[in-house]
Formats: structure tokens, sequence, C-alpha cells
């Protein structure tokens, strides 16, 4: 007679034998996520339409001439160079999408947008065979693709554009693309843009505008996902009074030709997204590439604290970021000073952030809501926050702050966690006694 053998769920077997379960290890750990990623709807010249698409920093650096149209050291780039000196990845969306894509006889541009107009195609016969063609794209001057075929159905699509498969070559010492237009930006852009990004996972949201109602609607959004779908990220933009800690106002005007007055949102997103749970932008060194008007009294900087305004200002040759504040100025029982402080913010949203994560795919619906259950849930939520106190980003904790009860029903789990957030030193209070 065969020994049993196989699988189990409970201890009940009948026949001797070995029951062996093989299970990986759970995905979800209590661990701390990183920080870095931020999210931009931009007004571009070239790029993937109607999509949010994923830069890394590297991305940007190698290949910005294939996602963006231009070299990296274009001045078009400016202000993604500022983004990326602190952000490790960029979800971008482009605004300009509902353009047109310019074309030829031979090839239709990638992607819609005015960058379409500098592509050239040109045809010569081939050195070695001449019942073959070399055709090549070319951006400005630069060859970016060469092939050699027979007839075009035998050409391949490049990172630039779609050839006409039907098209008769002939020898052409250049033929330009053109037609190419950028989309309107308008407030369905904005609000498409939304719609897309918000099922992504960031740190920080940008948005380079200076209209009232555009900003407004951004600034509904970043309070409706964080407060009703607990979507945690914070939003920098120019010149807003939003009396709330998800939203930075940048007080700084650039005063770069052809660029929006609004332009730092570049730098700030980047520095917001980049800076870890456990640091402060404050007293930061402004590193990028834009002039900015920073000449202010210390009654106006005085006044840019109390307003709620992310200010840089003039410290001997450095602009330096002056307190690294959102534009909450309201307080309540509830949400005190402390609030109004990015890095307290960064706190709590790496809390939120990480303990859903943690929940919603190592116990939601897998562990069972009895003692047991909510005492592993409870190590990994003090686990988690023992980390925070490892590198200082809270102090003071003990795994008496964290206490997990059974809800008011058999499925659902109450949490209570009492943390204190560790705030960088920002004012210096001496008496030195001279003898």
């Amino acid at each position: 007679m065969a020994l049993g053998g196989g699988t189990f769920v409970t201890q009940n077997k009948e026949l001797p034998g070995a029951y062996i379960n093989f299970i990986s290890a759970a995905s979800a750990s209590a661990t701390l996520s990183e920080r870095g990623i931020a999210t931009m709807p931009l007004e571009l010249d070239w790029g993937i339409d109607g999509e949010v698409f994923e830069v890394t920093n590297s991305d940007f650096q190698k290949n910005s001439l294939k996602i963006f149209g231009y070299d990296y050291t274009h001045d078009k780039l400016k202000g993604l160079r500022d983004l990326f000196l602190n952000t490790k990845t960029l979800y971008a969306y482009k605004l300009t999408s509902g353009g047109t894509k310019a074309a030829n006889t031979y090839a239709e541009a990638l992607y819609c947008g005015v960058r379409g107009n500098d592509l050239k195609i040109t045809i010569q016969a081939n050195a070695d065979d001449d019942t073959l063609f070399d055709v090549k794209t070319v951006l400005d001057t630069a060859v970016v693709d060469e092939q050699t075929v027979a007839k075009a159905a035998d050409l391949a699509d490049n990172s630039f554009v779609k050839f006409k498969t039907s098209a008769t070559l002939a020898i052409t010492a250049a033929t330009p693309l053109t037609g190419g237009t950028n989309g309107t930006v308008d407030g369905t852009a904005y609000q498409t843009y939304l719609d897309k990004i918000e099922s992504y996972t960031y740190n920080t949201m940008g948005v380079v505008v200076t209209d009232d109602t555009t900003k407004g609607l951004f600034a509904s959004f970043v309070k409706r996902l964080r407060d009703e779908m607990g979507i945690k990220f914070q939003l920098v933009l120019y010149n807003k009074a939003a009396d709330y800690y998800g939203t930075i106002s940048v007080k700084n005007r650039v005063l770069d030709d052809g660029w929006s007055e609004a332009s730092l949102v570049y730098w700030v997103t980047g520095v917001s997204a980049g800076c870890e749970v456990n640091k402060s932008n404050q007293n930061k060194i402004y590193n990028g590439e834009f002039t900015i008007f920073a000449d202010y009294t210390q009654n106006e900087l005085k006044k840019a604290i109390k307003a709620g305004e992310f200010t840089l200002h003039k410290v001997g040759t450095d602009i330096r970021v002056l307190e690294d504040i959102n534009t909450m100025v309201t307080t309540s029982d509830t949400q005190g000073d402390i609030f109004k402080d990015n890095q307290t913010v960064r706190v709590m949203d790496q809390i939120a952030n990480d303990i859903a994560v943690l929940f919603n795919t190592k116990y939601l619906g897998v562990v069972p809501n009895d003692a047991a259950g909510r005492i592993s849930l409870w190590s990994d939520i003090v686990k988690h926050h023992e980390q925070l106190q490892e590198i200082r980003a809270i102090e003071n904790f003990s795994d008496s702050d964290v206490t997990v009860e059974q809800g008011n029903t058999k499925k659902s789990v109450v949490v209570t966690d009492l943390v204190t957030v560790v705030n960088a030193m920002s004012k210096l209070y001496m008496t030195v006694t001279v003898a």
C-alpha cells in the first residue's frame, strides 16, 4: 500500500506519510519605501501622446533626445534638468498631445508636436549596390537612424518616424517633415492628466501654471486624494495660498526669457520628492539653472513664513531655502503648527503609505482577524516605526505606543498610533557668559 502524501490545510490526515506545503515568503514587509518619485504635466514639443510615461534620471541623461526630442543640454530641457537634480523618477504627461504629427512623402513623425518639423529624410544610392538605397532619418543636423533597403516596405520604424511602406523611394538630399503642431493646453488637457495619474504612486506633483483656475483644480485634486482616498503626496504650485499642508506654494519668480515665472516649481518639486523622510530642505542651496528673484527684506521674509510661502532668499552669494514649509496657516486642536512643516508631512505620508501597502498586500483577505493576526499586524507596525526611529525621523517611540484592536465588525481592525516627529534644527538661542 502506498503511503499518504501531498499538501495539507489542517493536521487531519488519516494515512501515514509526509504532507508538505511549499509557500513563498510574504512579499510585503515592514520596511521603509524609498522616496524620489515625482509627477508633472508638461508642455512638450515631442513625446508619447495621451499617456503617462516613466522617465528615470538615467533615462533622462542618456535618452532625452528620443524621449523629449532634444539633447540633454538643450535649453528647452532646463526645467527638467532642475527637476532631476534631486529626483530619481518622473511620471510625465504631455499636455500638448492633441496636436498634429509632421509628415512627408516617406514618413510620419512618431509623435505630434512642432519638433517633428525638424526631421528630414535623406535617400541616397548605396555605394556598393545600385539596387539599394541608404535611407537616413535626420533631426536638425544629426543622423538618428540609417537603413539600407531595396524598397520602402523593407524600412523599419525607428524612435522618430513611422515609414510609409507604400511610398516609392527616390534619391533626395533632404525632404523635411512638415505640418507638426502642438496640441492646445487647456482645462481638458489638465483634467485628462489628473484622471490618468490618479492610479499612480508618487511623492510630489508639480504644475508650472500661473492662472488661478488651473491652480484651483490641482489644489482641489490633492485635497480630495489625500483626505478622501488616502493617497498621500504633496503638490507644488506657484503663488497659491491653499492653506493646506498637502500644497506647497513657491514664492520666487523666474526671470529667464522664454520661461514661465512659475518655473522654479521644477526644482522645488524635485527637492520635495527627493528629500528623505529624516531630512529637511531648510537652508538647501539652489543649484539649478534659472535666474530667480530672491531680493527680499527681513520683514518680507517674516511675512512669507506667516503666509506659508516656500521662499528662497540670498545668504551671501548663495540662494537658499528659508523654511521647508507648506501653505497651512490655519491650525486646529487636531492639526497644530507642526503640520506646517514639510518634514512632518513626509513622516506622516511615509507611515500612511507604507502601512497601507503592508496591510493591503500581506493582511487584506489573507490573515484572520483574531488575536494572533492582530499581534502580527502590531508587530509589523512596531518594526516599521523602529526603523523610522533608527534613522531619526521619529523619537521616543515605544511598542506600547501602538495598539491593534478588533473594530466594530469581525472584518475590521482599529490601530491607534502615537509618534513624535523629529524636525531639523532651525533656531539657535544661546546665552554666553563672559568673565
